[in-house]
């Protein structure tokens, strides 16, 4: 290694970008972080989407970050879809502006609108780039940036499928480091939550904002719940206030969700990529509600990867109030199922992707000196 490729390693700067959503914020941080820890000298700043909400997770994390003004491109013709040129125009020339001024050596995306400017002008610049794609069906960005791109990321198989078979690397997807940290006893958890501990338990999480469907559905099978002598752990979301009677405890966030993974036997989700993986890390039985408002359905290609696997179960949302209660107490009260399902489930995880993927900006900054 010569004196310029050992400062580099010592020393890299590296341009993270993308969000619009915390499937793609938190892996964002996550590979920020594993540069940090290995780096701490190294120079991480982030590109995003102003008014995103990246523009306060990232400083939240520690990092510097850019706002770009961009958005995407409404499926139905809108008149918002008449100031998308301009904004491009615009991210194109502050990107080029921000490349120029930082001279990254790698320049990372993880999805969102705000990668697209930033790694069109890094791969026209020559700066080497990486894509991160956590789903089983790639985002219309990253699917424009594969051709571009040096290397892809993906976190599921068959995905030679969308991008070109010889950029890609199964590296998992980055996930928040505090939820592969310790795992408690299921007794110690529950006592954490206020729960009886020795209850079975079903942790019901559909997102910071709620998932209606999955809502109404267990509002409509309390009883059955009840008389199943099944507690729950549920995490509404914001938007649901309705405040029905319940045998363990609602609340509309959860902050410590390492600890609530670890009270359950059995979780009810929907299927957004950093879910699952965060559900293999913990190992734990899942039923799957994927969204159905979601691009291209990813949701549902993203569950099947574990259905396919007897990994998981996947109930379809529009079916989710009259089959998801009556599935969940089936499946929590056949020991030999949710052992298999737990079995399944850990035997997909990957605990270290973020390293894997610094492995590969560290390939990418040799291969460029």
């Amino acid at each position: 290694m010569n004196l310029k490729s050992r400062a580099l390693k010592n020393n890299p700067t590296i341009l993270i970008s993308g969000g619009g959503t915390g499937g793609h914020i938190f892996p964002a941080i996550a590979i920020g972080k594993a540069i940090e820890e290995k780096y701490p000298k190294a120079r991480i700043e982030f590109v995003g989407a102003k008014d995103k909400m990246e523009m306060q997770k990232v400083p939240e994390a520690g990092f510097k970050i850019h706002g770009l003004w961009i958005s995407g491109i409404q499926r139905k013709l809108t008149l918002k879809n008449l100031s998308f040129p301009f904004k491009l125009i615009s991210s194109l020339h502050k990107s080029k502006k921000l490349i120029k001024k930082i001279d990254p050596d790698v320049v990372v995306g993880v999805g969102g609108f705000a990668s697209g400017p930033l790694l069109i002008m890094a791969s026209r610049m020559g700066i080497p780039t990486l894509i991160q794609e956590q789903n089983g069906y790639p985002g219309i960005t990253n699917k424009l940036l594969s051709k571009r791109a040096n290397k892809i990321c993906v976190a599921f198989d068959n995905m030679e499928r969308f991008f070109p078979s010889d950029k890609i690397v199964r590296t998992g997807n980055p996930i928040r480091k505090e939820i592969v940290g310790i795992n408690k006893s299921k007794q110690e958890a529950r006592k954490q939550f206020s729960l009886n501990p020795d209850k079975p338990t079903i942790l019901i999480i559909g997102g910071s904002l709620g998932a209606r469907t999955v809502n109404e559905s267990i509002e409509a099978g309390l009883d059955k719940l009840k008389t199943a002598d099944i507690q729950i752990l549920w995490q509404t979301g914001k938007f649901y206030t309705k405040e029905p009677a319940v045998m363990g405890l609602r609340t509309q966030f959860i902050k410590d969700m390492s600890t609530a993974y670890d009270c359950a036997d059995l979780v009810i989700s929907r299927a957004g990529a950093l879910s699952i993986s965060e559900l293999c890390a913990k190992g734990k039985a899942t039923i799957m509600v994927p969204s159905p408002n979601v691009a291209e359905d990813h949701q549902t290609k993203n569950a099947m990867a574990l259905v396919e696997k007897e990994a998981a179960f996947l109930i379809k949302d529009n079916v989710a109030k009259d089959e998801l209660v009556d599935k969940a107490i089936e499946i929590i009260q056949d020991n030999e199922l949710l052992q298999s399902l737990q079995s399944n489930i850990s035997a997909m995880a990957v605990t270290n992707a973020a390293s894997r993927i610094l492995n590969e900006i560290e390939y990418l900054i040799d291969r460029d000196i």
